[in-house]
């Protein structure tokens, strides 16, 4: 999920499908209202720059009006972890009482929530700390949990509980498992994998069946999802023999702007043979297109959403049981932060407008525009002038600014000093403005991303030129 496109997962490709009839138009819209999947589920990846509890509680409200339907809320570190997990929990987690007021804001504005635990994959978060660092599949990696160990399930479900004793009725619960990077790869799996009929494709399965056993022992009334891409190389065969399919919705997700629409039918086809009841889609609003990227390319992000709705437009009607729009923070636990939330909110509002209404045209570009309270909201270019009156907007404008001008004009050095006190007084309101919205350790962090080289270099030429003006002197 933390690249742009579609990924491998495990095994080779399974069985060529025919290529699907065309349907009768009366069935072609799965489980949509006027156009686009009935769930909307905003994606928050509080891994990086977890917004503080307050700015979420101005946001909602905006996002239930450009038509989202939930939340898919991905802690990982964020989340007010207790007890032996207490070393889960980052200095800036929220607190169980702003969990439940975020929670409660939610409700209110009729936003159903979906937990997200990584379980398998994607556990730097856990993995990376000694208490837990032997539960690693490879000793010097923490990405992937070794599935082995009865410890290492006993750890997901206390990970589990413990979201699940904060989030009441729930119906879905996302247990992660996606990119398990050297599965197969420690040394307790390379003993398993020289038995007989046992291959990585199993391995992967049991574990999930395990976790999702656990769920479904535990909370009968709520279902797993999990990422597919570990699942979609596997043959119809193993999969259907696994039992996973019975006890999981998968979440099939691609976010890149020509996503094989054809590909993706197929697919949804193989995954209903296998025995799976139901599937989800995944798009992207933001933080798909550049590790590193400060500003987001609407563009892009709309044609993924447009392809999705052909997608749902050629699956039957009953398969479908929503989408998410994923916002990548990080691409991992240890990369660096991409777009800021605030920052791609625009993005956010043409994706879920165009779910809403099954394409996007002049007039739901108007909508999007009276929403957000701007003037000639751009999709294909970055927008040299960003106002807004969103939650946020300021961000936006003073990150614009930033990513447009201040490193071509370090470089260009047009007048040292003014230069350097305008870019200092740029700095001070967007920290000013980000400090609204995110903690210091986000700030900081992003400041030394984006800002702080380009301004010690031009602090470093001022005291240059300085010195040698006075020694000419």
């Amino acid at each position: 999920m933390r690249t742009g496109g579609a990924a491998a997962g495990l095994g080779g490709r399974g069985r060529e499908q025919s290529r699907p009839e065309r349907r009768h138009a009366a069935n072609m819209a799965a489980d949509m209202t006027t156009g686009g999947p009935r769930r909307r589920l905003v994606h928050l990846d509080l891994k990086g720059a977890p917004p503080r509890a307050a700015y979420l509680a101005e946001v909602l409200p905006l996002l239930r009006a450009l038509g989202a339907s939930g939340l898919l809320l991905e802690y990982e570190d964020t989340f007010p972890y207790a007890g032996p997990l207490g070393p889960l929990r980052a200095p800036h987690a929220y607190s169980p009482g702003e969990v439940r007021a975020v929670l409660s804001q939610a409700r209110a504005q009729g936003l159903e929530v979906v937990p997200l635990v990584q379980t398998f994959g994607h556990m730097e978060f856990v993995l990376k700390h000694k208490e837990f660092a032997h539960l690693r599949e490879v000793k010097v990696f923490p990405n992937a949990l070794n599935p082995h160990k009865e410890e290492s399930l006993a750890l997901v479900k206390a990970m589990i509980d413990q979201v699940m004793a904060l989030h009441k009725d729930l119906k879905w619960f996302h247990i992660g498992c996606d990119e398990v990077y050297y599965l197969g790869e420690g040394e307790e799996s390379k003993q398993w994998l020289q038995q007989q009929d046992n291959t990585p494709e199993k391995l992967c399965l049991s574990h999930i069946k395990a976790v999702a056993s656990c769920v479904a022992s535990s909370y009968p009334s709520v279902t797993p999802i999990v990422w597919d891409d570990m699942l979609r190389g596997i043959s119809e065969e193993t999969l259907a023999e696994s039992g996973v399919p019975q006890l999981v919705q998968p979440m099939i997700w691609d976010y890149a702007a020509d996503l094989d629409v054809e590909g993706k039918v197929h697919l949804i086809e193989k995954y209903r043979r296998c025995g799976f009841s139901k599937v989800w889609f995944a798009s992207a609003f933001k933080g798909a297109t550049g590790v590193n990227q400060s500003l987001t390319l609407i563009g892009h992000h709309l044609k993924n959403h447009l392809q999705w709705l052909k997608v749902a437009s050629n699956s039957p009607t009953d398969v479908l049981e929503g989408i998410a729009l994923t916002g990548w923070q990080r691409y991992d636990h240890f990369s660096v932060l991409c777009e800021l939330l605030p920052v791609a909110i625009p993005s956010l509002a043409v994706c879920l407008q165009a779910l809403e209404n099954g394409g996007y045209s002049e007039k739901t570009k108007e909508n999007v525009e009276k929403l957000l309270g701007m003037s000639n909201l751009e999709t294909e270019t970055f927008m040299s002038t960003s106002l807004g009156t969103f939650p946020g907007s300021d961000i936006l404008t003073l990150v614009t600014q930033v990513s447009f001008y201040l490193k071509s004009s370090v470089d260009e050095l047009l007048e040292r000093n003014s230069l350097l006190s305008k870019w200092n007084a740029v700095v001070q309101d967007l920290q000013a403005a980000m400090q609204q919205v995110f903690h210091d350790c986000t700030v900081e962090e992003w400041m030394e991303e984006n800002v702080h080289p380009s301004l010690q270099k031009l602090q470093q030429v001022v005291d240059d030129l300085d010195k040698a003006i006075k020694a000419q002197n």
